[in-house]
């Protein structure tokens, strides 16, 4: 096997490749490359390793050697499938790596909304509380999770890890069918359509990918049929939520708060509707809700399982 890795700094530089490299042989790893960059450094290779670079019809013309693709994520909207297809080329991907640590951070952003953590951290900070006429400041309403309603959409390795943490708190769960689903129940939980769902929670979690049928599933229409201290939680993919229509919601108190780890541009050169500082109860992360090392080095030890499985 010759593999060649196309950005291996995206999974950082405190984890272990040599699973990969056992599997690969001699692993010619590059820390970042660029669109132009692509065939120069897949030709003469029958493997490439990538996350995000982008893998075309163009770059399987150049490199007829090409015989599998190994994706260190879920996602695989980088790589053209029907090209890859058509090149006899396997695609593989990584899967159930990340149900800890993207659980984690999820009831991360949720408690910290519900608790309103940031806004008190900054009232501390700013000396509101010194100059109290009393103990403690109350003036940002805070939620307590115990019996209140979590809804999720997309019941897979992650929303089930969510909802086993947020059964914890004592909430209760309802699924929400997404396009094309059938609303009933699974593993004992409800599945309602979204219209149905939506009125219902107290905190919407989202777990599935982008599709053509998923993208923009939360817009303007949705965010007016959630309640109006509802709390939206997106640690799944840009693009899932109209993002300027959920930055509007804040600010006109349609729903009570938003937990973003994703964005539909990433990194957000070009601005993004939810980085304006004027929107209340907003937490935005830079989708950083995977990296843990553990998840990451999981990532390395999947993919080398997946490189040495027969084609």
């Amino acid at each position: 096997m010759k593999a060649v890795f196309l950005d291996a700094n995206t999974l950082g530089n405190d984890v272990d490749l040599a699973p990969i490299e056992r599997i690969t042989g001699d692993l010619v790893k590059h820390g970042k490359t660029a669109p132009d960059e692509v065939v120069g450094r897949i030709q003469g290779f029958d493997t490439v390793i990538v996350n995000k670079v982008v893998l075309t019809r163009e770059h399987f013309e150049a490199c007829p050697e090409l015989k599998t693709i190994a994706v260190v994520a879920t996602g695989i909207n980088n790589i053209d499938k029907d090209a890859a297809r058509d090149h006899g080329i396997r695609v593989l991907n990584v899967t159930n790596y990340g149900r800890s640590t993207v659980a984690q951070h999820t009831m991360a952003l949720i408690l910290a909304l519900a608790t309103r953590l940031l806004d008190y951290d900054r009232d501390v900070r700013a000396g509101r509380w010194g100059k109290s006429d009393m103990f403690c400041l109350m003036d940002h309403p805070i939620m307590e999770l115990e019996g209140r309603t979590l809804g999720v959409l997309g019941y897979g390795d992650l929303g089930q890890g969510v909802i086993k943490r947020a059964e914890a708190f004592g909430m209760k769960v309802l699924l929400g069918a997404r396009p094309g689903q059938s609303a009933s129940e699974v593993d004992g939980y409800p599945r309602l359509p979204l219209d149905e769902l939506l009125p219902k929670v107290d905190v919407l979690s989202l777990h599935c990918l982008l599709t053509d049928d998923t993208r923009n599933l939360i817009g303007a229409r949705e965010l007016k049929m959630m309640k109006n201290d509802a709390l939206l939680i997106n640690t799944s993919r840009g693009g899932l939520v109209d993002e300027q229509a959920l930055a509007d919601a804040l600010r006109s108190g349609e729903i009570g708060g938003a937990g973003f780890d994703v964005l539909t541009e990433e990194p957000p050169r070009n601005g993004n509707p939810l980085l304006a500082d004027d929107i209340p109860n907003l937490i935005v992360t830079p989708h950083s809700a995977w990296a843990s090392r553990e998840a990451r080095q999981r990532i390395v030890d999947i993919t080398a399982r997946n490189l040495s499985s027969p084609a």
